[in-house]
């Protein structure tokens, strides 16, 4: 019985180790990017703003912040 719990503690632990929510109540811009094995957010936000231009409501900011696996709600 002990076995069993320490797996399922474990599998879940395992589970959702690779996904990440960026929730900032100061920057509505940052609120609800869901990342799974993604960069770290803020060097992906950082790199994105300097090759697009563009802020985090722009289609090219977006496509940009999806191919470092972030994605927004």
């Amino acid at each position: 019985m002990k076995r069993l719990l320490i797996l399922s503690a474990l599998s879940a632990a395992l589970m959702t180790s690779a996904c990440v929510t960026v929730i900032d109540a100061d920057n509505d811009d940052d609120f609800g990017w869901h990342g799974e094995n993604a960069q770290p957010f803020d060097g992906a936000r950082a790199e994105c703003r300097a090759s697009t231009g563009e802020g985090p409501r722009s289609e090219a900011f977006r496509h940009c912040m999806a191919g470092k696996g972030w994605t927004r709600s």
